[in-house]
């Protein structure tokens, strides 16, 4: 299945604690296979298999660590 790759804005980040929060969030979900997140930018890049995981899935797995994705 093809890979596709989102940016995803993300508020509430403030600092490294964040980012491994929002990257071990995302990064454990079943069909991701890349997560990039950037404190400076407030975006988390991901790649991943839509067949395996939705997009809501993802922001699901993000605002359930307490951030606002967008």
């Amino acid at each position: 299945m093809d890979k596709k790759s989102e940016a995803i804005n993300v508020e509430g980040m403030s600092c490294q604690h964040c980012v491994r929060a929002v990257q071990s969030a995302v990064g454990a979900l079943a069909g991701v296979d890349h997560v990039e997140v950037s404190l400076e930018r407030k975006l988390v890049t991901v790649r991943f298999d839509p067949a395996a995981v939705a997009l809501p899935a993802i922001k699901a797995a993000i605002e359930g660590e307490g951030y606002t994705a967008k």
